[in-house]
């Protein structure tokens, strides 16, 4: 079997970008975890794991800056394809972010920035209505405690690592 390779959709600004440094801690046809560092050099954040839930629309990282302490959980709302064959995997960013601290306390970022590509033409009508609902299922498992189940998972990855 080819190694898996993951890309990184964007429709602002519009790229795709091959994530050649993610490093493949498990995969299932369900999820995929890696641990990653930037791509580019920030001064805020450094590193992370992250959990890709293929069937949810979720890509969920646990994001780190250079002295190693917890900056808050960063969760992409995505659609993915898999390509078997090639074994290539293709994130698409659905534009709405979902930020966790350690406090606890929750953002919402983005929304505006949805709803822009859409009037201008950029997303399509099923992609924005899609990235709503994934959002709103996330909120739930927000608050239902069943997004803890997510952080378990990255948590224990990190320690296999």
């Amino acid at each position: 079997m080819k190694p898996l390779h993951i890309y990184r959709k964007r429709f602002i600004p519009n790229e795709t970008v091959l994530l050649k440094d993610d490093v493949i801690l498990s995969e299932t046809s369900e999820q995929v975890l890696t641990s990653w560092k930037t791509l580019k050099p920030r001064k805020d954040i450094s590193h992370g794991v992250s959990a890709y839930i293929l069937e949810k629309g979720y890509k969920i990282s646990k994001i780190y800056n250079s002295s190693n302490d917890l900056v808050y959980w960063y969760c992409d709302i995505i659609e993915s394809s898999w390509d078997h064959n090639s074994n290539e995997l293709t994130t698409i960013d659905l534009l709405v972010d979902i930020l966790i601290y350690p406090d606890e306390s929750i953002h919402i970022l983005d929304l505006d920035e949805l709803q822009d590509a859409f009037n201008q033409g950029i997303i399509s009508q099923y992609e924005f209505e899609h990235a709503l609902i994934i959002t709103q299922n996330l909120l739930k498992e927000l608050r239902s405690g069943t997004f803890k189940q997510y952080q378990e998972m990255i948590n224990i990855a990190e320690l296999k690592k």
